[in-house]
């Protein structure tokens, strides 16, 4: 651990020279002025200060006295680590985890600065992170570490000193306390922080990434799909790829999204409708507005559920705008709460299977005519279009349809 200085320095300079004055620049250069007294010319200028070792020898330098010198090993008690952490990687966990166990408190700090980050992502496989789900990731992997606490702090950025030195004036304010140890994995920091935080020992952790080869540069210039294994679990939902496939009824959409799952070691998402009308046992003649609102709903949940689990890529059956053909055909006309559900989607790729494998009566379908089928198909496919819904169409044979789903998959994970 590193060794402070503890002691008080006298000189007899004139209290408004400018050798006082150097010397004041000297002694918080290296440390800090805990007071002063007396004055000259009627008795010596007095200071106590807490420094660094290394500063002792230029305060000499100016002519002044050192007495009463007490030596302090730094005890750790309060650091900070920080970064813009975009993204949070696994290297980043492991250098707060070793951390946190050498401190009493430990203190994460989200710098952020929205517009100098978004030149950060010119050219990027991904989407600028906003700082609150950077601290919230934070906020959620620190929940079981009472000792761990989550800021976010404004640092502007202009590529001038000034730029830290406000931004350890929002640290230090954001942390309430004296700051005795700061953390990070850059040795190149250290010169900054020993005039930004004199008292404080800087401790790198792991600077040649052996732990974890990995960058947040890295992660956002290739993708975070190619360096999965480098994510925490809370981080991965954010950045995995959500695959909707629709269609009407038995166009094979179940059997699509279990075999993609499948193919893909991954988690899916079953259309709720057939589950909420099979725990009524039965559907012809009964449904009601509220039904279809629940429907969406109970959908969204399990989506969620799913997507926390996923691994790279999400399959979803059946979505608002599908829910809505439904209820147009049950009950004919449109919900508003639907519009609203279809708003907040936002899947990466939609797949539309269309009717032409064989009707399949499992007891809960009605729609078997050919030409009905042909014109439920155009009715949900205009549904599509008045929306905007750009979707890549799959027909053949079921052996066919997932060739073409597999590459269409593989493309969006690839690009």
């Amino acid at each position: 651990m590193k060794k402070f200085v503890r002691c008080t320095v006298e000189t007899k300079v004139s209290h408004d020279s400018d050798a006082r004055k150097k010397l004041v620049a000297i002694m918080e250069e290296f440390g800090v002025v805990k007071g002063a007294s007396g004055g000259f010319p009627l008795s010596p200028m007095a200071y106590s200060w807490e420094g660094r070792e290394e500063g002792l020898a230029k305060i000499k330098e100016f002519g002044a006295e050192i007495l009463g010198v007490e030596y302090k090993v730094n005890e750790r008690k309060v650091g900070f680590y920080g970064g813009k952490f975009l993204p949070i990687h696994m290297g980043h966990v492991y250098s707060m985890v070793r951390a946190s166990t050498m401190v009493d408190e430990l203190h994460i700090i989200v710098s952020y600065d929205p517009e100098y980050e978004k030149k950060l992502f010119e050219g990027a496989k991904m989407e600028h992170v906003p700082h609150r789900i950077r601290k919230r990731w934070w906020t959620e992997l620190t929940k079981d570490m009472p000792h761990v606490h989550v800021h976010a702090v404004y640092e502007e950025q202009t590529g001038q000193f000034s730029d830290w030195e406000k931004g350890a004036e929002g640290i230090k304010k954001a942390i309430g306390k004296p700051i005795d140890t700061v953390f990070s994995s850059e040795e190149v920091y250290g010169e900054f922080f020993e005039k930004l935080y004199p008292t404080a020992e800087h401790v790198v952790i792991d600077p040649n990434r052996f732990t974890y080869p990995i960058s947040g540069t890295k992660i956002r210039m290739e993708g975070a799909i190619k360096h999965w294994n480098m994510l925490p679990d809370i981080v991965k939902p954010y950045f995995a790829k959500s695959v909707v496939v629709i269609g009407t009824e038995s166009c094979g959409k179940s059997t699509m999204v279990k075999n993609l799952a499948t193919l893909f070691n991954t988690t899916y998402t079953e259309e709720f409708g057939r589950t909420f009308y099979e725990r009524l046992g039965g559907f012809s003649g009964i449904e009601l507005e509220s039904d279809f609102h629940e429907i969406a709903f109970e959908h969204k949940y399990h989506e969620k559920m799913q997507l926390a689990k996923a691994n790279k890529v999400l399959f979803v059956d059946t979505e608002a705008l599908v829910t809505q053909y439904y209820a147009m055909l049950s009950l004919g006309h449109e919900l508003p709460i639907l519009e609203e559900v279809f708003k907040l989607q936002n899947y990466d790729l939609w797949i539309f299977l269309e009717p032409d494998v064989a009707w399949v009566d499992d007891g809960s379908r009605c729609y078997g005519e050919e030409s009905v089928r042909q014109e439920n198909n155009k009715i949900l496919k205009e549904l599509l279009k008045r929306h905007n819904v750009e979707y890549t169409s799959i027909s053949g044979d079921y052996e066919q349809r997932l060739e073409v789903a597999v590459m269409a998959v593989q493309n969006l994970l690839e690009g």
